[in-house]
């Protein structure tokens, strides 16, 4: 199965977090790439090599971006 990556943002619950492009650890970031696949999200941030994944429980919203 391929992932199928979008564009968006996304906000953490509590106690979560991801890395910005940084390195510095945050519960919200905009303007990534994202897969959700089983009960995981897979994040890409621009600027960071390689590829974060939460687990669905940690995400309070995914916001997408659709192109027309």
């Amino acid at each position: 199965m391929k992932r199928q990556w979008r564009r968006g943002s996304i906000e953490l619950v509590g106690g979560y977090a991801l890395l910005d492009r940084t390195g510095q650890p945050v519960d919200r970031l905009e303007d990534i790439r994202f897969a959700v696949e089983g009960g995981f999200v897979n994040v890409r941030v621009p600027g960071r090599p390689g590829t974060q994944l939460v687990s669905a429980p940690s995400v309070r919203r995914i916001q997408c971006e659709w192109a027309d």
